[in-house]
This record gives structure tokens, sequence and C-alpha cells, in this order.
């Protein structure tokens, strides 16, 4: 077939067709294994670096992979173990060396970053003494009773402490509560030592009498079938 009895695109799509048949059938040449070859790949592939093996038998990488992977052919246990102990051997440390930062606390500091580094002894601005309070993020009163930098060590609630100071430590399982539930309202008088159950009773569904309970349910039933139906929507 002419060229002047096909258009451009469909003269350069018939130049691509060949031109990719030609290198398959090119690259199925090249692929093409002997018996002596194959005899030399069963006999060395299990102690012989693939790398060693492509040159011997000008084949590449992909090639050998590919042969040994089709004859069923595996390294030898002693081969793979050589590897393993070579892996990372050019950049281990050796026995004796020592590191460039030997001795060093820390790296030095470049350019104008000392002028914003922690002084040895400097406090950042939020730090508080022992004796401060301050309110957590669940509203209740905290007291620092220590300063090892650690916030759940050093700050404990002020109505557990006043609890262990009247009473003693809390079992474990149970929790000091707020009988008028004001987390303010921090006096031993207002303090009751509940079990964890008893708490997750009172602040659940299961507190309510059982009519309420069936409303509650319900209402949630619906808010939930009411989101499934705008996520739909979205969709």
């Amino acid at each position: 077939m002419t060229r002047s009895a096909l258009s451009n695109i469909a003269y350069e799509a018939l130049v691509r067709a060949r031109r990719k048949f030609s290198n398959r059938e090119e690259r199925c040449i090249r692929e093409t294994w002997t018996a002596e070859q194959e005899l030399v790949l069963l006999r060395l592939y299990p102690d012989m670096p693939n790398e060693v093996l492509a040159a011997r038998l000008n084949k590449t990488l992909q090639q050998i992979c590919s042969k040994a992977y089709r004859l069923g052919l595996k390294k030898s246990p002693e081969f793979s173990k050589k590897i393993r102990q070579d892996w990372g051997s050019a950049t281990r440390f050796n026995k004796g060396n020592t590191p460039w930062n030997c001795g060093m606390k820390g790296l030095p500091a470049r350019g104008r970053s000392s002028e914003t580094q922690f002084k040895k002894g400097q406090k950042p601005h939020t730090w508080l003494p022992v004796g401060s309070t301050r309110v957590s993020a669940d509203g209740y009163l905290q007291r620092k009773i220590s300063d090892t930098g650690y916030p759940p060590r050093d700050w404990k609630s002020i109505h557990i402490l006043l609890w262990e100071e009247h009473v003693g430590p809390i079992p474990i399982g149970h929790c000091v509560c707020f009988k008028d539930n004001n987390k303010q309202n921090v006096v031993i008088d207002n303090l009751e030592l509940i079990t964890r159950a008893e708490r997750m009773r009172r602040n659940s569904i299961h507190r309510y009498p059982p009519e309420l309970k069936s409303a509650i349910r319900v209402i949630s039933k619906l808010k939930r079938t009411i989101q499934e139906v705008e996520h739909e929507k979205q969709d």
C-alpha cells in the first residue's frame, strides 16, 4: 500500500504498528534460550549473582530473573545468607570508628538561629510555678503539684486533692463526682465517690424512664436517616 493511498494520520499509525511488530520480533529472537544456556543457568543460578550470570550468558537481568522463575530456580540458603551479610556494608560503621559528632550535645546553631533558641534554665512564657491553678479543657479546676515538664503529672484536679486530703486515696474503678454537677463548687460536702459503672449509667440513656428512652431512640434513628438522605443527595 502506497503512501498516496493513505492519509497522514493513517500512514503514521501504520508506521508505528510496523515498528512495534518488528521490535516484538527482535525481542523474541533475543530472548531465545539454547539448551546449553539453560543448563548453565540450572547449574550456576543457586550460587551466583544475577549480574554475573547475565554477563556470562549475554542476557539482561530481566531475562535471567524471568527464566529462573519459569524454571522454578531459587538461590541457595548459603548464597542468601551471604547476600544479607553484605547488605549495607558500604555505609556501615566499622569497629572502632568514631562518629563526627562524638562528644557534641546537639547540633551547632547556624546563622541567626541561636538568637531564638532557649537558653539553659530559661522557661517558656506559659510556665507557671508549683501551686498555681488553672481550668482544664473539661472545665475542672486544677492545681500544679510538681514541675517535671509533663503536664499530666504536674497538674491534678483540685476536687481529687480535696477528697484525698479528707478521705484518702481513690479506689481503683471509682471516681469522685460533684453532687450538683457544678465543677466550680469544690467543697467536700459536694463530692461523692461512685463506681465508673454508676457514672456511665448517670451520663447515658439508662438514667431516663423507659418511655423517654424509647422516644430518644426514635429521634436518634430519625436523625441518622435524615443524614443518610442528605449524603445521598450530595453524591
